[in-house]
């Protein structure tokens, strides 16, 4: 029997340890590790516990080296580009905080950025006296021409960086930032592109892309554990670079500055090559099929809940990567008198086994992930329930 993807109809969500009595719409958030996956972080983990000082002195950078070089060759870039961090909003800080700004440098952002890297920025234009200039992204949008006119828009001479998502976590629209990073360049203005969302969701290929940095995360759409992530920094940009805790690498190089900060559990970034190679397996046609399966079932999924909304769609189907962002129709009740506002709905779902995810910026916002434990008839429930909430009949 096979699935509507050509592939085999398997259970792929008995390869994750979601519990099974909730439909879990909401894989953006923090993502979810296949349980092989876990295993081999358990492994490390206990092999590191049972000789610390041999795991952490003898091994660990060579088994650093080899993860790296995987990664890379995932990313397309060069391994003395790359180096760990927890999370992307850590890459994010690392370079926001390792650049020296003068008053009045214009640092640029759009009204979509992720709210931690925003706050980021605010707290590194205020100590330098700079300024932080925001464009704003129409939602609804038409297409990519109006994002990277309404960026443009907003450079000047005193741009100095622009932060730029690749994939934005309310709106869930991918940017155009190939575009935007070449239209960027010639303005002589450096990129940080947020790339949280964008591994394992849509192809990322950093030689060709052209950003001065890029920050990802390999525990959302790559599956890997939490705390694996990376940044990539062009090498004429390295020198300048710092991790955001300064310890024995300082000064010893880039990456030897960020491969050790401290004492820590590095098993999160050792099993970033086992999680590309074990999500690569699942499908016969490996990474391009698993983007492309979870790209068609976000897709349909979408048409399906604009169909309940009857609403039009907010953005281009080519700038939706394995999930999307509806605004939302607030309920004028409930059947309890409570109104339901985002807090609300997500209440509201979760008492009903429903994981979900609801946001009030830039108005009510819902959005929904497609991963590979995904199927399309846990979208049908959540439209009935949608419609249940919103008291629609």
């Amino acid at each position: 029997m096979s699935g509507p993807w050509g592939e085999p109809a398997l259970n792929f969500a008995s390869r994750w340890g979601l519990d099974p009595s909730v439909t879990y719409l909401n894989h953006g958030s923090f993502g979810a590790c296949p349980t092989a996956v876990l295993d081999a972080q358990a492994a490390l983990r206990r092999e590191m516990e049972r000789e610390p000082v041999d795991f952490l002195s003898t091994h660990y950078q060579r088994r650093l080296d080899a993860a790296r070089a995987a990664l890379a060759a995932f990313l397309s870039a060069a391994p003395e580009e790359l180096v760990f961090v927890t999370n992307a909003t850590a890459g994010v800080n690392a370079v926001l905080r390792s650049l020296a700004f003068e008053p009045e440098d214009e640092l640029l952002v759009t009204d979509h950025t992720y709210a931690a890297c925003r706050k980021a920025i605010d707290f590194v234009a205020q100590s330098a006296r700079a300024r932080v200039v925001i464009a704003e992204l129409a939602f609804p949008c038409l297409g990519e021409a109006d994002v990277v006119a309404a960026v443009l828009e907003r450079v000047s001479s005193r741009t100095r960086l622009a932060l730029i998502d690749h994939v934005t976590s309310p709106t869930a629209m991918v940017l155009p930032v190939a575009k935007l990073i070449l239209e960027l360049q010639a303005r002589g203005v450096d990129t940080l592109i947020d790339g949280a969302h964008a591994p394992g969701m849509v192809p990322v290929e950093l030689s060709k892309l052209g950003a001065t940095y890029y920050t990802g995360n390999a525990h959302k759409w790559m599956c890997a554990p939490k705390g694996a992530a990376f940044l990539y920094v062009q090498r004429d940009r390295q020198q300048r670079l710092h991790p955001n805790v300064i310890s024995h690498g300082y000064l010893a190089g880039f990456q030897a500055e960020f491969d050790w900060t401290g004492t820590f559990d590095p098993t999160p970034w050792l099993c970033i090559p086992e999680s590309i190679r074990y999500m690569g397996s699942l499908l016969a046609g490996g990474w391009p099929a698993l983007m492309a399966r979870n790209r068609t079932l976000a897709r349909r999924a979408r048409t399906l809940v604009l169909g309940a909304l009857e609403m039009p769609a907010p953005c281009p189907e080519s700038m939706i990567g394995s999930m999307f962002s509806l605004p939302l129709p607030l309920a004028t009740g409930h059947p309890s008198g409570a109104r339901l506002d985002c807090d609300g709905l997500h209440s509201w779902f979760r008492e009903r086994k429903l994981e979900a995810w609801f946001h009030p910026h830039p108005r009510p916002m819902l959005r929904l992930s497609a991963q590979l434990y995904n199927t399309f008839d846990q979208f049908e429930q959540y439209v009935r329930l949608l419609r249940e909430a919103l008291q629609w009949q």
